[in-house]
């Protein structure tokens, strides 16, 4: 099979992965950007707080574009900004339970959404799909943070 045939469905599966997260997401007003902001927050440790650059670094954003998607998560309740306990310059994000509530209920209804999306597969396919799809990313990213 030529290289092309590979990355072409690849890319094509992506679009539909994108939609249908973008649309069980959408439910509850989210984008998926904003789901990787309270992701990355909920999974911060037990306070569930990390600062601005922490979050744009790990999301590999923009200052600006991590800026934005917090104002709109904080407007709706779903974050909230506070000083630093021992860095008065600095700030952190902390998740809130409205904020976690809402992650919890986007993150379900996208599940049940990605199960109808591999459904065309058995359970052993899906296992061989793994594999294949992990060893691809093991050459592409040397340090895998995902050994899922």
């Amino acid at each position: 099979m030529e290289p092309f045939e590979v990355t072409a469905r690849l890319s094509r599966i992506a679009l539909h992965i994108a939609r249908s997260q973008e649309e069980a997401f959408g439910r509850y007003g989210l984008n998926r950007g904003e789901v990787g902001v309270l992701a990355a927050l909920r999974f911060a440790g037990p306070k569930q707080q990390l600062s601005p650059t922490s979050l744009f670094k790990g999301l590999m954003l923009s200052s600006a574009g991590i800026t934005s998607r917090l104002d709109r998560l904080e407007r709706r309740g779903y974050v909230k900004r506070s000083r630093h306990p021992s860095d008065r310059r600095s700030v952190l994000v902390e998740l809130t339970d409205a904020g976690r509530q809402v992650l919890e209920d986007a993150v379900g209804a996208d599940i049940t959404r990605e199960r109808e999306l591999v459904a065309g597969l058995n359970a052993a396919e899906r296992r061989s799909l793994t594999a294949l799809l992990k060893k691809m990313l093991a050459s592409l990213e040397p340090i895998s943070l995902d050994d899922t």
